[in-house]
């Protein structure tokens, strides 16, 4: 059993949470070898914010997303246990459907990559697409000639059961639950795993980003069951 607390050293702006939470860290949960487990906690640590608190396998902060609630909506920001920011996450304008862009740092000129919500009903499988190009059409898939789909995300992320695919339909990372309750909290689908099974592939904030994607376009503010 691990205790997980904060990374509240280095300048961070983090302020201790009410409540500890305790998580099991044991070495089964890992998927396969090399891959990195994080526990996904949807929930600020800061006073009158909404976000996301993550820690990896042995306890440690590493990723923090802090909204303020009268807070720009369009734009979210995925920072480090320090603070530091490192992908902002904004809403694209003018476009038609749920389309996001994703850059680096605060920067917001020239994206990493954008993430289209799917609409197509034909294939009920598939909730998001990642795009290397922010003007291809979402109904771009992976593996044909010209295709700048990088990922398509499968599953529920409702039901906390998702896979990432690379254009190989290989499985970089998912999204699970944590299938216990520990210490007498009930963890339901506030606090889940993020696998992220080949980090070489995809790195750990990248995924991440996925993730706070995924609850934009699915989470329960959106009214769907996907």
């Amino acid at each position: 059993m691990t205790k997980v607390y904060p990374n509240s050293g280095g300048g961070s702006r983090t302020t201790a949470p009410q409540k500890v939470m305790r998580y099991s860290s044991s070495a089964d949960e890992n998927q396969q070898e090399g891959a990195e487990v994080l526990t996904v906690w949807k929930k600020s640590l800061l006073f009158n914010c909404t976000g996301f608190t993550v820690f990896n396998a042995k306890g440690n902060l590493v990723f923090r997303v802090d909204n303020y609630l009268a807070g720009n909506k369009a734009e979210i920001v995925l920072m480090d246990a320090a603070g530091k920011p490192l992908l902002t996450i904004r809403r694209k304008r003018l476009s038609l459907g749920d389309n996001w862009l994703v850059f680096e740092g605060e920067k917001v000129v020239n994206p990493l990559f954008c993430v289209r919500k799917h609409v197509n009903i034909l294939n009920g499988k598939c909730l998001a697409y990642v795009s290397s190009s922010c003007g291809s059409s979402s109904s771009s898939r992976a593996g044909k000639k010209g295709s700048s789909v990088l990922y398509e995300i499968e599953g529920s992320y409702a039901q906390r059961s998702c896979g990432v695919y690379d254009q190989k339909r290989r499985r970089v990372a998912e999204i699970k639950r944590k299938e216990a309750a520990v210490g007498g909290v009930a963890l339901g689908g506030d606090v889940f795993r993020l696998i992220v099974n080949e980090p070489h592939h995809l790195d750990t904030a990248t995924a991440m980003s996925l993730v706070i994607l995924l609850d934009q376009m699915f989470g329960s503010s959106s009214y769907s069951t996907r």
